[in-house]
């Protein structure tokens, strides 16, 4: 079992290596086109008077923040489990993605405040260039949500490509606030068309905050069933009893799962622990699967109610 275990991190450890290389790539592209761009909508939200501008700017430099972030990220998730971290850093991805995710909070509240604040006092702004600068802001947000579509979908990327999406909303509320404000001068739509694309990120913003929480808390992934997976242990030829079972996600994409199952005899365990990771790998795609025999002597210390009568 033991070296067993020892060789199942190594070849993990060698494919997450291979799959998040072109990962970290399209990251590092991303942030230098959103941070190339921010600049240049900050100091034209500045000279506009348009807080639907500054507040895509300020978003667009958060953004810059939440890239590099991912990107350093990928990076650790790469390194190999060693002597201190036997699962490698895979978990910097879930950090790097709750990190954001409250990041994306903040800016909110800040946006929302100043929103606030110029319904009050309203200012002069320049329509024109504001509709300029946010059709070339939206299309360099498209580009960089494209690249990180193409790339492997993981929690990091889902939010680096949250704060993108944010982006291409602000940007698109700029646009509109532009117009509006070149055919009939209102300008109060520009803060409140900056207040509506904060409550729309606010939803995305929650539910990746839930999602990082519940993998750092353990939790069982959403589309995996405990129950379902208990049952299909106890089923198999020769376990009588399962129990201390535990799903949770090491990273996006990577579930694991230890048990211990209670058998007859220990000359049935080979059969039973081949059986028991096929069938967790076709039935419910979890490949990380340490399990422990119990003989039947052996009386757990916690029952359950996976047996193959239950």
């Amino acid at each position: 079992m033991h070296a067993h275990k020892h060789d199942h991190a190594h070849e993990a450890g060698a494919h997450h290596v291979h799959t998040h290389t072109g990962h970290n790539g399209s990251l590092l592209v991303a942030l230098l086109l959103t941070l190339s761009f921010a600049g240049v909508e900050a100091v034209a939200g500045w000279w506009s008077g348009s807080l639907a501008l500054l507040s895509d700017a300020a978003h667009m430099f958060t953004d810059s923040s939440a890239l590099g972030l991912a990107a350093g990220a990928a990076w650790l998730a790469r390194r190999p489990p060693s002597m201190r971290h036997s699962y490698g850093l895979m978990r910097a991805e879930v950090l790097a993605a709750l990190f954001n995710s409250v990041l994306m909070l903040v800016l909110i509240g800040t946006i929302v405040h100043e929103a606030i604040d110029r319904f009050g006092t309203p200012r002069d702004i320049r329509g024109e260039a504001v509709i300029g600068v946010a059709v070339v802001g939206l299309i360099v947000n498209l580009v960089v949500a494209w690249i990180l579509h193409r790339g492997e979908q993981t929690l990091n990327s889902r939010a680096a490509l949250l704060h993108v999406l944010g982006d291409a909303l602000g940007s698109v509320a700029a646009i509109v606030a532009g117009i509006v404000i070149v055919a009939t001068g209102w300008t109060q739509i520009d803060p409140l068309l900056s207040m509506l694309v904060a409550v729309l990120i606010l939803v995305s913003a929650l539910r990746l905050l839930r999602e990082a929480l519940h993998v750092l808390m353990e939790g069982v992934p959403g589309h995996v069933r405990l129950a379902d997976v208990g049952h299909d242990l106890a089923s198999l030829d020769g376990v009588l009893r399962v129990h201390d079972l535990h799903i949770w996600t090491l990273s996006s994409g990577t579930i694991a799962l230890s048990a211990h199952l209670e058998i007859r005899a220990l000359d049935d365990w080979p059969g039973i622990l081949d059986a028991a990771r096929q069938a967790m790998d076709t039935h419910h795609g979890i490949h990380h699967v340490p399990l422990q025999p119990d003989p039947l002597a052996a009386e757990p210390l916690v029952r359950s109610p996976y047996s193959p009568q239950s």
